[in-house]
């Protein structure tokens, strides 16, 4: 029987072409000292899933295949929740365990860094990402406020509002500013819009408040984050690997996988149609992916469904890593081509439950027990079947992976201020820039006579020209050159925000009512 596995794990891989290497044949036992089982890389765009219970090597798979994307010159994204991942930018430590991984799987293993940019949504730990709160869009923002359908409404009439009468809305000042106008001077304003509650004005400000409690005000404004700086390869043609860190924002899931959610619809949008690639455009790991999927509405569901199925025609791949399938809806998770699945422990009815589960998402076998597999995989192992050049998934089978180059470990802190220190995307996203937008707009609408939307003097606002820059060390923008005053016109943006949200408000609908740190190798 052992020989008749290897010579079918063989045979399946035997035209794999450029490929990232997985690792080697498990068969009674014993690890077959070649390391055969591959993914194409002209299929790393259809889809993957890295599932596995607490500490059985999710991450360390994760980690393995980014490293041979950046190797084969594909950039990578990764989002970092535990903060483990960061030592993909050093080179990793010869020790017992990556010696007799290396000898098992007959692998020429060499300690090896990659090119990476830390990226953070509090710009506490990388690169300070931001979106502009008219990019980001009614639809999105209610999900992060947790609106209900009622309250979305409302929202969705002031971004018109807004719209058409030219008000840009960069950051939360802007949008307080504009709640505040239309709960009292400006509801006249309203009445060809349906008009809103002073009710409701004051739940959207309170829920607001809380949001920016969670730190969140810091990811909306400007400079944005260009969707380019996430698709660089380096002089030596390997991929960067951009990591968003996310420990410390851990306990804010609705903030941060609303954001892989605006992040992926906006590189749907910016990215050109490219059909079927030599290899992907670039890769996105979706790490503890349930939290994207926790309390969502069908309706979401179904759009993140239709985002995963589309995206891959920009020559975009995702995996998706979490601890069971069954953290992933059936109509997404038809759409991951590409599995890689650790062991999975049965310790109760519902784990036993969600083990058989898993066990029939895999296509049949005469060689194992997919189920009983499952529960004896060691650390490091995996039953993995990917899609072969043809499109066609592979036969299962139980492989040791091989060990990653990089360090299996975090970066220390003083490494990681170092790298910040000397960062260019940090430097250019570290200043925040306060240009004329709703606030300092409706500050001149209301005249010297009134107060501004925000409580202060309208005529000095009005008459001190451009707005200071605010606290927390934000700065004017420096004077543009003409052709980015006509690009950065209120009618320019108005007419580039409405088609933007347009697209994400097809891709992402409204809103309807309704652990501990793993091990390594």
């Amino acid at each position: 029987m052992r020989a008749d596995i290897i010579e079918a794990a063989k045979k399946a891989y035997a035209s794999s072409g450029d490929a990232i290497t997985l690792g080697s044949v498990l068969a009674d036992g014993e690890c077959d000292p070649e390391p055969i089982v591959r993914i194409p890389l002209a299929m790393l765009n259809r889809h993957g899933l890295i599932a596995g219970a607490t500490g059985t090597g999710k991450t360390r798979t994760l980690q393995l295949v980014a490293e041979q994307l950046s190797r084969a010159g594909v950039p990578v994204f990764l989002s970092d929740v535990k903060g483990d991942l960061s030592g993909v930018g050093a080179a990793g430590t010869p020790n017992d365990r990556i010696t007799q991984r290396a000898k098992d799987t007959g692998f020429a293993w060499s300690p090896s860094a990659f090119p990476v940019e830390f990226l953070s949504l509090t710009g506490k730990s990388g690169a300070q990402l931001r979106a502009t709160v008219s990019a980001f869009g009614p639809l999105l923002l209610s999900k992060v406020l947790g609106l209900n359908d009622t309250q979305t409404s409302v929202l969705t009439l002031v971004f018109k509002y807004c719209d058409d009468k030219g008000l840009l809305l960069l950051d939360f000042s802007d949008l307080r500013a504009v709640l505040q106008y239309l709960g009292g001077d400006g509801a006249a304003e309203l009445k060809d819009y349906g008009g809103m509650s002073k009710q409701t004005v004051g739940v959207l400000l309170r829920e607001m408040v809380e949001l920016q409690q969670q730190g969140a005000e810091a990811f909306f404004g400007e400079p944005e984050f260009n969707i380019d700086d996430l698709m660089q390869t380096e002089r030596d043609g390997r991929g960067l690997v951009s990591i968003l860190e996310l420990s410390d924002v851990q306990d804010k899931p609705a903030l941060f996988s609303t954001f892989m959610l605006w992040l992926l619809a906006s590189l749907y949008n910016h990215l050109p149609e490219v059909g079927d690639v030599d290899k992907p455009k670039l890769v996105f790991f979706f790490d503890e992916a349930h939290l994207l999927f926790d309390n969502a509405s069908k309706a979401l569901l179904d759009e993140v469904e239709k985002v995963v199925r589309l995206i891959r025609s920009k020559g975009v791949g995702i995996f998706f890593i979490t601890q069971s399938p069954k953290d992933i809806p059936s109509d997404v998770l038809g759409q991951l081509g590409n599995r890689v699945q650790h062991a999975l422990r049965a310790f109760t009815a519902d784990d036993d439950k969600a083990l058989t589960a898993a066990a029939r998402t895999f296509p049949k076998t005469p060689f194992y027990d997919i189920q009983q597999t499952l529960t004896t995989l060691g650390i490091g192992d995996a039953f993995v079947t990917v899609l072969a050049p043809n499109g066609a998934p592979t036969p299962p089978f139980a492989t040791r992976l091989i060990p990653p180059a990089a360090r299996m470990g975090p970066l220390t802190d003083a490494e990681i201020a170092q790298r910040l220190a000397s960062s260019a995307q940090v430097k250019e996203y570290a200043t925040a820039i306060d240009r004329e937008s709703a606030r300092e707009m409706l500050a001149k609408r209301v005249g010297p006579a009134g107060q501004t939307a925000d409580g202060g003097d309208g005529a000095s606002q009005a008459a001190s020209g451009p707005a200071p820059a605010r606290a927390g060390g934000r700065a004017p923008k420096p004077e543009p050159s003409t052709f980015e005053k006509v690009m950065n016109s209120p009618l320019t943006r108005t007419v580039a925000g409405v088609v933007a949200r347009g697209i994400m408000g097809a891709l992402l609908p409204r809103k309807r009512s309704s652990s501990s740190r793993r091990s390594v190798w």
